[in-house]
């Protein structure tokens, strides 16, 4: 259903206590005024620096002596008042007295005999247990295409008021801004679209990269979500050559042929290697390969110290990625955010249900969102995560071989602007045996130091010598390196 028909359900069902979590909150009490006139029903809203006051009519009168939270539940519990809706913004800060959460419970009854509602709008949910169990949850959705294409018409028909805006755009570069707008709440899109055409009062497709970058920052705010830059291409990725092979059978799984031949579209990946060896370079191989944003969510980012916040910006998480799909999803070092989840844990229950949580989300979304799990330590990882059917695959980054590690060695001389054709790469090949693919690029950098100081041009020896003189972590972590592989042996498909 959409956010008018779910209110309007709530509405017409009278639930005498309704909470509305959202940043949006303008746009919820549009909705709820456009419905209490439809409903041709009361309504009042109420601020703590106002008071209450009639929701209906601008600069209504305000109700005198209503401004404090346990004086206006006492009034609205004991005394004899029509039915109406009375919607009260930012209440549940307020919950932590005693008096107004009492006041609160008894208000709750009298709207239950009398046929009122009281909705609580609030940008954070923290409410106790008991209003909890009270309250029936309204959770406003972000806009879709169509609300978008119509936010952006009307945006720019305000803009146009002021100062006159010239919109340069074909069909399909108004449909991609929409597309790279999706996964916003409606307030950050308007602000995109008002940055994107401030200085220069035009709209065209110039516009396109800047409106995704603001998208970046606008996602990044929260420090849950973030964007990731992908290579353009897979041959900027060393390796991995069974990982690629993968990717490219399974992208061919997503057109409408494959789902009416009776394939499912792949869900996801679960990725396991030694630090520095190629994971993060993987899961944008997957972003690179079907063409799709990557998003990375980071699970730390997750735990909030009030009760029920956790949780609720992982789901918030999910459900906008959903919203931005088609994305690749990743969770960077997965066990760090859920460890507890696999032993006893001292949080109270809050990493079991976490992992809960994304685990049902695993199992039941439907919306085309590619998820990529990447983890260093075996042992951290709760046992559900590794079953059969979790995961389209599991796959183990080990050290790259000799024909990999001389791919990365090329990639890497070219991004500095050097022709691999000057150095004796299978020399270096050689002698990078049991370096990651990071510890060849630091080599690399540390002969880059070692020239400069020496005022000469990179070449062969510097890096050969930038070797020689940096064990890699196949030497300093060899027994742990040797048990995660020996572990991977027959539960994992090889990368490359």
């Amino acid at each position: 259903m959409t956010d008018r028909e779910n209110l309007h359900q709530i509405l017409l069902s009278r639930h005498p206590l309704v909470t509305v979590q959202t940043f949006e909150e303008e746009y919820v009490l549009l909705l709820i005024r456009e419905l209490a006139v439809n409903l041709q029903t009361e309504l009042w809203t109420w601020t703590v620096t106002e008071g209450l006051r009639e929701g209906l009519l601008a600069n209504s009168a305000l109700m005198p002596d209503t401004d404090n939270p346990a004086a206006l539940l006492y009034m609205l519990a004991h005394e004899r008042r029509p039915p109406a809706v009375y919607v009260l913004l930012d209440l549940a800060g307020h919950l932590k007295d005693e008096r107004t959460m009492r006041s609160l419970r008894e208000a709750v009854t009298a709207m239950a005999s009398s046929g009122g509602q009281i909705i609580m709008v609030d940008q954070a949910q923290t409410l106790p247990p008991i209003i909890a169990s009270l309250a029936t949850r309204f959770v406003p959705s972000l806009p879709d295409e169509a609300e978008l294409q119509e936010l952006i018409r009307a945006t720019l028909r305000h803009l146009n008021e002021q100062h006159r805006i010239d919109v340069h755009l074909t069909r399909e570069e108004s449909q991609t801004i929409v597309r790279n707008l999706r996964g916003l709440t409606r307030r950050q899109a308007r602000h995109v679209i008002v940055d994107s055409v401030c200085v220069d009062h035009r709209l065209d497709s110039s516009d396109i990269n800047r409106i995704l970058a603001q998208k970046r920052q606008a996602i990044a705010a929260d420090g849950i979500l973030d964007y990731v830059e992908a290579p353009v291409d897979l041959s900027e990725i060393g390796g991995l050559s069974h990982l690629k092979r993968w990717l490219l059978q399974r992208h061919k799984c997503m057109s409408e042929a494959a789902v009416a031949f009776g394939i499912t579209p792949p869900r996801g990946i679960l990725m396991l290697g030694i630090q520095g060896a190629g994971k993060s370079l993987s899961a944008k191989a997957v972003a690179t390969a079907w063409q799709r944003p990557l998003l990375r969510l980071d699970a730390g980012a997750l735990y909030d110290r009030y009760i029920g916040e956790s949780e609720r910006r992982l789901r918030e998480a999910l459900a906008q990625t959903e919203r931005m799909a088609p994305v690749v999803l990743w969770i960077d070092e997965i066990e760090k955010g859920f460890a507890s989840a696999a032993s006893l844990s001292t949080d109270g229950g809050l990493s079991k249900r976490m992992f809960g949580t994304l685990l049902t989300w695993m199992q039941e979304h439907h919306s085309p969102v590619f998820l990529i799990a990447t983890a260093n330590d075996i042992e951290a990882l709760p046992a559900e995560l590794l079953r059969k059917g979790r995961f389209d695959e599991i796959f183990f980054i080990d050290l790259p071989n000799l024909e990999a590690r001389t791919e990365i060695l090329c990639i890497h001389l070219k991004k500095r602007k050097r022709d691999p054709r000057q150095f004796d790469v299978a020399s270096i090949a050689e002698t990078s045996a049991g370096f990651s693919g990071a510890e060849i690029e630091q080599a690399i950098i540390s002969g880059l130091h070692d020239a400069f100081a020496e005022g000469a041009e990179l070449g062969t020896k510097h890096i050969v010598s930038a070797l020689k003189n940096s064990p890699p972590l196949s030497i300093t972590m060899a027994e742990k390196l040797a048990e995660l592989q020996e572990w991977a042996k027959d539960r994992c498909v090889p990368a490359d």
